[in-house]
């Protein structure tokens, strides 16, 4: 993408112009000093405001702000909304109680995943699914045959994620009351100075961290109620954008469509698509219940040795592993792939997403990267072990204490 700040030439594109602005933009505007701006989902929405650490560590020490308002986002009602949901996505989902929140991806018919997401029953038979790509094409088709209702909300409900240690008492002194027993993953619906908002315990972080859900008419009053108390002096709140959250995400062991693999969709070439198993994802599939999309494909999957998979990885050294090709260097083959990466300033280590190779279901016992890296304008190459692991990098206690913890 060409950057908004360079000089305009013949095909120049100002991004600044063709992009919708969220109900927020007009705040955040203020905020962001670099004017690096990207495309999520047809929004404007910034990658730094400030400086990349400041907001990293507000997410991981304070409070960070991001706005959500981009994630697709679709509601689902009507008589057969739940049979309809849960013949869509591998989970079962028949025992998710009114506000509550979960996990789900959806497959295509050979068990390859088109996406995941998250699902809010919000009561009254009425469904939220938010999804990272667009998904309103696959949903109606999968719908043939359900009495369900499925409209897109993506730009009728503006959103906020306020995520970090301090999010719980930012929020509390804002005016939310009752915050102290909501659960992860549960939902409040509330109503401050006569504002109705929802606010879920949820986040891409991997930390303690909630989502509040607005009518875009009153997304304003929804940022003055928040960063009002910075400006009181009251709390170190910072905006957040894109590149923080990456580095988080990768920490917290969670995936991202398009990033870490090809969806379903997207692929072009056979064995280029990932399915549940293959993504780490096997827990979210159930075979106990009524069919479901991609069933017979993963039936048969599950019983063969898994020949590749998406895991989660520390990389020795100091040197980023961007790209960097992945080895087995007993044998000397190549073996995976680097999907995401980021230094880790807070466990002072690289840790990646990586799609591996494995043998007769089994991973192989060293690897070893492959990493180039400019030094004083000059291209080098070295090589670093690295370790699969099989929990998240970043999983903080005060992410699932309920009440939490003040600060």
């Amino acid at each position: 993408m060409q950057s908004p700040t360079k000089q305009a030439g013949p095909n120049h594109v100002d991004y600044k112009e063709v992009l919708a602005p969220t109900p927020f933009l007009e705040h955040l505007d203020c905020y962001c000093l670099t004017q690096d701006w990207a495309s999520w989902n047809g929004y404007k929405v910034a990658r730094v405001y400030d400086t990349l650490a400041s907001e990293y560590f507000a997410i991981r020490s304070t409070c960070g702000v991001m706005d959500l308002t981009p994630m697709e986002k679709y509601r689902v009602s009507g008589p057969d909304a739940l049979l309809f949901l849960n013949r869509l996505v591998t989970r079962d989902i028949s025992g998710l109680q009114p506000n509550r929140v979960t996990y789900v991806v959806w497959c295509n018919d050979e068990g390859k995943v088109l996406d995941d997401g998250t699902i809010f029953n919000l009561d009254g038979g009425h469904y939220r699914l938010c999804s990272q790509h667009h998904q309103l094409d696959w949903l109606l088709i999968s719908s043939l045959g359900f009495d369900v209702t499925i409209e897109e909300e993506t730009h009728s409900i503006a959103a906020l994620a306020i995520q970090g240690p301090t999010s719980y008492s930012v929020l509390s002194a804002a005016g939310i009351k009752d915050l102290d027993q909501l659960k992860p993953f549960g939902i409040l619906n509330i109503s401050v100075n006569g504002i109705e908002y929802m606010v879920s315990r949820t986040g891409f972080t991997g930390d303690l961290g909630y989502e509040i859900w607005v009518d875009p008419c009153h997304a304003s009053e929804l940022w003055d109620m928040i960063f009002s108390l910075r400006e009181r002096g009251l709390f170190d709140i910072r905006p957040t954008g894109l590149g923080a959250l990456e580095m988080v995400r990768i920490e917290a062991g969670f995936i991202l469509p398009g990033e870490d693999f090809n969806t379903a969709e997207t692929a072009i070439r056979a064995d280029h698509d990932r399915s549940p198993y293959e993504l780490g994802l096997g827990w979210l599939v159930n075979f106990e219940k009524c069919y479901f999309t991609g069933k017979r494909a993963l039936v048969a999957e599950v019983g063969r040795p898994i020949r590749r998979k998406l895991v989660r990885m520390c990389i020795e050294g100091n040197k980023v592993p961007t790209d960097a090709f992945l080895y087995d260097r007993q044998g000397g083959s190549r073996i995976g792939t680097i999907k995401s990466c980021v230094w880790s300033p807070i466990l002072k280590t690289n840790v990646a997403m990586a799609d591996v190779i494995y043998t007769k279901g089994n991973p192989p016992k060293k690897i070893w990267a492959e990493i180039y890296y400019q030094k004083e304008l000059e291209w080098r190459a070295t090589w670093a072990q690295c370790h699969i692991s099989d929990k998240p990098f970043w999983a903080h206690r005060r992410s699932s204490l309920t009440p939490p913890e003040k600060f």
